[in-house]
């Protein structure tokens, strides 16, 4: 195992996060400190970090390194942003830093904080194309890709605690002040006409970002507190900042999901962002809780494992994390992945279902067992709170659920999920339906590897009029999973108005084609099971 601790100076906030990387190549995050520095207020007139700044940030930096020590890091990656890169004595605070603490401390541009932002932001937002902002405290960092590559980048030195400062808005934005605030702004964001970039996302990082989602999602009652991926329309923004600009600083320390530490600058900060919806022309505000440090982390990650920087699919490599972190049996994991999504591809006409739902039911089968790491007595109900918790990318929040819903389901049918608030509020009747259906399957390939040791190689699904056929190919007769099928053969009759039969059939010759696609098995000498017609055990 490797421990690698990451910090970052910037210019509101200091953080350190420590994660372990481990040897199946998964990895997590085991510790996370903030504290609120504040350096853009902390420099004088020409330019030059005051003293109060240099304590504060060697203070905050001797604590960091104590927790490195205390988690045995084997690694440090420490970077300091536009506070300490603007001014003009910051070399003299990043050599203090390291007399003082042994930790070195580097200074990054401008362009290699935009480059660490959108590796952040491409290794967990499933989104081709985009524009990026990171609004820090003194420093707003704009990157546009396309086909989840840098086209163009830049960072302009002001962010929500310079810009606060510059117009005086901390406690109140007066029409004058909006007037000469925005003014700014916009003469800085018109420098670069490439933002014009009508109707795609504008995709925030920072602090000043999470709040904005925080804050609304808290407004509108909204059932999750997930922010990364939570989307947001034009309108419910200009609303939000409409509301937000006739407050003064006593009102907003009583906003939720406000901050106090936040609440003096984050009318600045929310005007940068109307700011630069109007200058792009997009088309909608995704939040991203993932920037800088994970950029950090994604290359030193690609670095030590040979994993592409730019991971080819998020879904897939955020999945694998998991599955290797919490799963003992990863074979076991993977066959009924392949049994659950064999049936989900050959009786398509039978479930109705659209090709989309195929990528929840394989996230729900590869995890459908993790839960066993709390507790093996309802591991199915463990499994679905830790795949709805879990940092899966790619899905949507509904998306996250409904996976998790399907391998909650997957030992049977529990109403008590009806109950819950979150899936209460989030999904509707028609989604059950679908989840329904999917956690058959589940189930279905959880008994076909009951005693998880492969016994079915392989399965031949098709329809024949009111029939569902699986063809089942095993060495010799499975009889636990055979059993184990017999039990959800009211349950299938029920979802899908059809009644199962299982036939045992010949092992082909190539049973990896099979698992990959439709086949038909007519041919073979088949043994017909089903509820009414027991096996001949003898």
């Amino acid at each position: 195992m490797e421990r690698i601790a990451i910090i970052d100076i910037g210019s509101n906030s200091a953080r350190l996060v420590i994660s372990h990387m481990y040897k199946s190549g998964a990895y997590n995050m085991v510790y996370n400190q903030k504290e609120a520095l504040r350096l853009s207020q902390k420099v004088n007139e020409k330019g030059i970090l005051t003293e109060a700044a240099f304590t504060s940030t060697v203070e905050t930096m001797k604590s960091f390194a104590y927790m490195c020590k205390i988690y045995h890091a084997d690694t440090i990656i420490a970077v300091a942003t536009a506070a300490i890169r603007n001014a003009t004595n910051g070399q003299e605070l990043v050599d203090l830093v390291t007399r003082e603490t042994g930790i070195k401390l580097q200074i990054i541009s401008g362009k290699e904080e935009a480059y660490y932002s959108y590796l952040g932001v491409i290794n967990t937002l499933d989104v081709a194309n985009g524009i990026i902002f990171d609004l820090g405290g003194g420093s707003t960092e704009l990157i546009y890709f396309k086909n989840r590559r840098i086209v163009e980048s830049v960072s302009l030195k002001f962010g929500a605690v310079n810009t606060t400062d510059k117009f005086k808005s901390r406690n109140e934005m007066t029409p004058a002040i909006y007037a000469e605030m925005t003014a700014f702004i916009m003469k800085n964001l018109e420098q670069y006409p490439w933002l014009k970039q009508k109707n795609l996302p504008l995709i925030g990082v920072g602090g000043t970002a999470r709040t904005v989602a925080k804050i609304i999602q808290r407004s509108r009652k909204y059932p999750m507190t997930k922010i990364h991926n939570y989307s947001l329309s034009l309108q419910i923004f200009r609303d939000f900042f409409s509301k937000l600009r006739t407050t003064n600083l006593e009102q907003r320390k009583k906003i939720s999901g406000l901050s106090s530490e936040r609440s003096d600058i984050i009318l600045a900060g929310s005007n940068i962002i109307s700011c630069l919806l109007e200058t792009t022309g997009a088309s909608k505000i995704i939040s991203s809780g993932c920037g800088l440090r994970e950029g950090l982390f994604f290359k030193f990650y690609s670095e030590t494992t040979g994993q592409p920087l730019v991971a080819r699919n998020i879904l897939e490599r955020s999945r694998d994390n998991i599955l290797h972190l919490y799963t003992a049996d990863v074979t076991h994991s993977l066959h009924i992945r392949d049994l659950a999504l064999t049936m989900f591809d050959n009786w398509m006409p039978m479930h109705g279902l659209r090709k989309g739902y195929r990528k929840l039911l394989e996230t729900a089968a590869l995890l459908h067992d993790i839960g066993i790491t709390i507790n093996f007595y309802s591991h199915a109900r463990h499994s679905a709170y830790m795949i709805q918790n879990a940092q899966l990318f790619g899905l949507t929040h509904k998306e996250q659920i409904i996976a998790a819903a399907i391998a909650g389901w997957h030992n049977g049918v529990s109403k008590n999920y009806y109950k819950a608030h979150l899936y209460k509020e989030m999904l509707s009747s028609a989604n059950w339906k679908v989840i329904n259906k999917l956690a058959l399957l589940l189930a279905l390939a959880e008994s076909m590897d009951y005693t998880q040791t492969s016994q079915i190689v392989t399965i031949l699904p098709r329809q024949r009029k009111k029939q569902a056929i699986l063809g089942i190919c095993a060495p010799e007769l499975p009889g636990i999973e055979m059993h184990q099928l017999r039990t959800h053969m009211s349950w299938f009759k029920k979802t899908f108005d059809a009644e199962l039969k299982v036939e045992l059939a010949n092992p082909p010759v190539d049973s990896k084609h099979l698992l990959a696609a439709p086949v038909n098995h007519d041919n073979n000498k088949l043994l017909v099971v089903n509820s009414a017609q027991p096996i001949d055990n003898k």
